[in-house]
């Protein structure tokens, strides 16, 4: 066995791990309390004020206009895509538009069938039911859900053993609205009875910076266009991050400046924060200056790395390394972790090959 290569118990396990090592990150696409608070109040109300995400806003009206033409509940909808893009907006969108009442749950407060049934037959005719990480609701829960999504019943189990007798329990029309940021955990029968399927996008920067002046004309801060645009920059495509970002720099603004953001008090408070101009900070960066300083650029395995880097496993993997990965600065190879030149350009340093006038290639040793 690989010991490098050992991996941890459960997938909770790792989402775990990852949240306590996010827990302070300015770049990170959990919502914590804060954040949670400000979203409330820069949530957009409807679909036109709704920014980014053409294609799926686009499908997700037609869906939405077409039911209520026939006046009829709305088709069951699964939204996935990565944290922080717009899932749960989305969700108290299509309520609004359908004029519905939304119930806000999660899967994994639903960890037994009993929970799922008295959420659902508390229901009102219409109603939306956002049941947000949708993939990590029980097995037995998930089972009852199908039913209820098809049929609009379950069935609850009263007595056990030879005596238990299942009762048929007929639910209101209502409209499930799943969100995932791991649709492939989700079983086949699941994502079948869903009736309208939205896969949502990293955010391109103009786009972000038109989330930005939103945000930014709700909270009363005057802000530049480049400074709006160097805010998104260093977004990671990512709205909850770019209105964290935005609150900091305002703070920055605030106290060192006049108030008004440009793109130099931007620079300068995000620098304060250590972001960079990528949207790398200083996890990121401890990652990629570890695997190039003291590691050639690699192949390094996970584990010797994040020892190095002082950080657990799950942290390393589950937080640095998909945006290293997707910023084209670090591979995965069955080898272990290697930097791409777009590292070495990005922290300023020479691979070792260039160093030495070498042909590129590696010996035994790595000569």
């Amino acid at each position: 066995m690989n010991w490098d290569d050992t991996a941890p118990s459960t997938a909770d396990d790792i989402a775990a791990d990852a949240a306590t090592g996010a827990a302070d990150r300015l770049v990170g696409a959990d919502a914590d309390g804060e954040d949670t608070a400000v979203e409330a109040a820069l949530r957009p109300k409807d679909l036109e004020e709704f920014v980014g995400q053409e294609r799926v806003r686009e499908q997700l009206d037609l869906v939405l206009r077409a039911a209520r033409a026939r006046g009829a509940t709305a088709d069951h909808v699964l939204l996935s895509g990565a944290p922080g893009l717009g899932k749960t907006t989305l969700s108290m969108i299509i309520a609004a538009e359908m004029g519905a009442p939304i119930r806000i749950t999660s899967g994994p407060a639903i960890q037994h069938a009993g929970d799922l049934a008295a959420i659902l037959s508390s229901l009102q005719e219409g109603e939306v039911l956002f049941l947000d990480e949708i993939h990590r609701m029980s097995r037995p829960a998930e089972e009852m859900l199908y039913m209820a999504m098809e049929d609009f019943r379950v069935d609850v189990i009263v007595g056990k053993g030879p005596g238990a007798t299942a009762i048929p329990l007929e639910l209101p029309p209502f409209t499930l609205v799943g969100a995932t940021t791991r649709a492939g955990l989700l079983p086949p029968p699941l994502r079948d009875r869903f009736g309208f399927t939205g896969h949502m996008e990293f955010y391109a920067p103009v786009e972000l910076e038109r989330v930005i002046h939103r945000s930014a004309g709700l909270l009363d801060v005057h802000i530049e266009a480049d400074g709006a645009a160097e805010i998104a920059g260093r977004s990671r495509g990512t709205p909850r991050i770019a209105n964290r970002l935005l609150r900091r720099v305002r703070d920055y603004a605030q106290v060192k400046a006049d108030g008004v953001i440009t793109r130099e008090i931007a620079s300068q408070a995000l620098g304060v924060y250590e972001v960079d101009e990528r949207g790398l900070d200083r996890l990121d960066r401890a990652v990629l200056t570890a695997l190039l300083k003291l590691f050639g650029g690699g192949p390094v395995g996970l584990s010797t790395l994040a020892v190095a880097v002082g950080e657990e496993r799950e942290t390393v993997e589950e937080v640095a390394e998909p945006f290293l990965v997707r910023e084209g600065l670090l591979a995965r190879t069955p080898r272990g972790r290697i930097a791409t030149p777009a590292a070495w350009a990005h922290l300023g340093l020479v691979p070792p090959q260039q160093q030495s006038g070498g042909t590129g290639q590696q010996g035994l040793f790595g000569g």
